[in-house]
């Protein structure tokens, strides 16, 4: 790991164009103050003094590309609603190209609506459409893709998977079929319903609570020799490449089968991790689409995933902060 070839590649960035695909999230913020209890019920009533919308889910993933300097394309299916007439108005405020999303008119998307007082979260509200998308859907999307992947010719592709219908088992073999045909890596970003569905792609990356549960390995721990093993029983039902593994306050773990490195987390005041992981999964993106090798990939995505906590919200790391941090941590010898 070389700080200058590091620093390149956080260069090259702008020059690169990811697809990402996966489920968008509108995220809701209602922020007001709390001084009193409802005669109706045992229940704190807040007055709302604002409402603030945020990118969510792929869409986040999408922002943290964008803003990392990349072109950026997202693809998913939304409804033919208020939410996803919010959710394209912000993507393409933020020169996100919104093309890849299918409307359904069967479908609501997804937002999720934070009651906020102070810095105490009192309730999530969850409107969404969960089971998968239907044939006409799936073909529809699909078909969209690989239209979008022979004109954009991106340099890789993100599945950001929040478990909401929009990936499928089929969608991902037709789109891992299409990206190996023409050398396309794929990274991804997987959650339960289809965490052993990615057979053939370059970067996996699950968070532990997602390893433990996607393997069954209850007793997994954060050792080199368990993850190690770890991703020999990943590999051995599931042939990938990498496995990237996030460890939150013990770091991130990344191996293939030959070599492995680890960093650890690094100590910043954590005001929210909600986003940190599609930070995580765009900037190692883009370091695999620039060419970076495995460590140096995990130690500028570390770094990328623990700034972003630092912050209230889900919010984004640019290009620009990411060399800050990354030559500050080569300058402390990590």
């Amino acid at each position: 790991m070389e700080k200058k070839g590091v620093l390149n590649a956080i260069d090259h960035f702008s020059k690169l164009k990811i697809l990402v695909i996966g489920d968008v999230i509108l995220d809701a913020y209602y922020r007001g103050k709390v001084s009193r209890i409802s005669p109706e019920a045992p229940v704190p009533v807040i007055d709302i003094e604002s409402k603030e919308f945020r990118l969510g889910g792929a869409a986040n993933v999408a922002l943290n590309v964008k803003h990392l300097g990349a072109e950026c394309i997202v693809c998913s299916v939304v409804g033919q609603d208020q939410p996803a007439q919010f959710l394209k108005e912000m993507l393409t405020e933020n020169s996100i190209d919104t093309s890849g999303l299918i409307e359904s008119p069967q479908r609501h998307t997804s937002i999720k609506t934070r009651l906020v007082s102070g810095f105490s979260q009192l309730l999530r509200m969850d409107e969404e459409t969960t089971t998968p998308i239907d044939k006409k859907e799936e073909a529809d999307l699909l078909n969209r893709i690989k239209s979008l992947i022979n004109d954009y010719k991106p340099e890789a592709i993100i599945f950001e998977d929040y478990d909401k219908g929009v990936i499928t088992k089929s969608l991902i073999d037709e789109v891992v079929l299409t990206a190996k045909s023409q050398s396309i890596p794929i990274a991804v970003d997987p959650k339960k319903d289809h965490f052993l569905d990615y057979s053939g792609v370059q970067l996996f990356k699950p968070n532990f609570k997602e390893l433990k549960e996607g393997l069954n390995l209850h007793h997994l721990t954060t050792s080199k020799s368990d993850l190690e093993k770890a991703f020999i029983a990943l590999n051995g039902i599931m042939p990938i490449e990498k496995a990237f593994f996030t460890l939150s306050g013990d770091g991130v773990f990344i191996t293939d089968g030959s070599l492995s490195s680890a960093f650890p987390a690094i100590k910043r005041n954590i005001a929210d991790v909600s986003g940190a992981g599609d930070t995580v999964i765009a900037t190692a993106a883009c370091a695999l689409a620039s060419g970076l090798d495995m460590a140096s990939l995990a130690f500028i995505s570390n770094i990328a995933g623990g700034w972003v906590c630092q912050f209230p919200g889900v919010v984004p790391i640019n290009a620009s902060d990411l060399k800050s941090e990354t030559e500050k941590h080569f300058s402390n010898g990590r």
